[in-house]
């Protein structure tokens, strides 16, 4: 395939960016995304030129790295995929493909298509975590959790942190991602010793890194390449309110 490529280029996060246009030729279809920007780099290398800076890590969509806006939408066309999964075969000869980074006031832009995302690390700093006694691996039947319970917390515990929430939210929420964070932990019996201050330390956290507020529209749900529902968010909102009516930060 022939296909034109609009892709932001911005040198830091004071410049002002724009979009750059490149031609690539002779992609297969069986390439990923990210193989064609290898393809394109090399060339840009053999030129001289700055290659386009992003995210990338596995390769195999589980690390959340390979943060694209491709074409209005987070991860590119398809459902449930990150970049790194996303084929060319999604793609027809000749098409012009858009290639942006997250837009989001708490994600801003260190290089081209790459994005500072520590915020999301703060946020489980505030309280995406457990206190449990460290010592030798405890047998795995030693606390019964129930099969729907666990099924639960393991849908919520798939969330790899790439922010395709935020970036397909019109407020760039991060309350999916924090929601998914919450439940997880909220559903375990080893999360029940930080149950009554995680919400609050993590909502609080979310709000001041700049997110956005949810107004329940569903884009992130959607664009997850997990499929996290939106009943996560009903369980975070849940353990919010009973954090708050009994909590002494007032």
């Amino acid at each position: 395939m022939n296909l034109t490529l609009k892709v932001w280029r911005q040198k830091n996060v004071n410049d002002k960016g724009g979009f750059q246009t490149y031609q690539v030729s002779d992609i297969s279809e069986d390439m990923s995304f990210l193989e064609m920007f290898d393809v394109l780099n090399e060339d840009l290398a053999r030129k001289g030129e700055d290659p386009i800076h992003f995210d990338h890590d596995c390769r195999e969509g589980i690390c959340g790295m390979c943060s694209m806006y491709i074409n209005g939408r987070p991860h590119g066309p398809k459902q449930k995929i990150t970049t790194c999964q996303l084929h060319m075969r999604s793609f027809k000869d000749g098409d012009t493909i858009t290639v942006e980074p997250w837009r989001a006031g708490a994600f801003p832009v260190i290089k081209d298509l790459v994005v500072d995302r520590s915020a999301f690390d703060r946020i489980i700093q505030a309280g995406g975590y457990v206190n449990v006694n460290t010592g030798g691996t405890p047998d795995a039947n030693e606390i019964p959790i129930p099969k729907t319970v666990a099924d639960e917390a393991m849908d919520a515990a798939t969330c790899i942190g790439c922010g395709a929430c935020v970036a397909a939210c019109k407020n760039a929420s991060a309350m999916l991602f924090v929601a998914a964070k919450v439940s997880q932990l909220a559903l375990l019996p080893q999360g029940q010793v930080e149950r009554k201050t995680r919400a609050e330390n993590m909502v609080a956290q979310m709000d001041a890194e700049g997110f956005g507020a949810c107004t329940n529209t569903g884009a992130c749900s959607a664009e997850c390449p997990k499929g996290i529902s939106l009943t996560t968010i009903a369980r975070l909102n849940r353990e919010y309110f009973s954090a708050k009516a009994s909590s002494e930060n007032v």
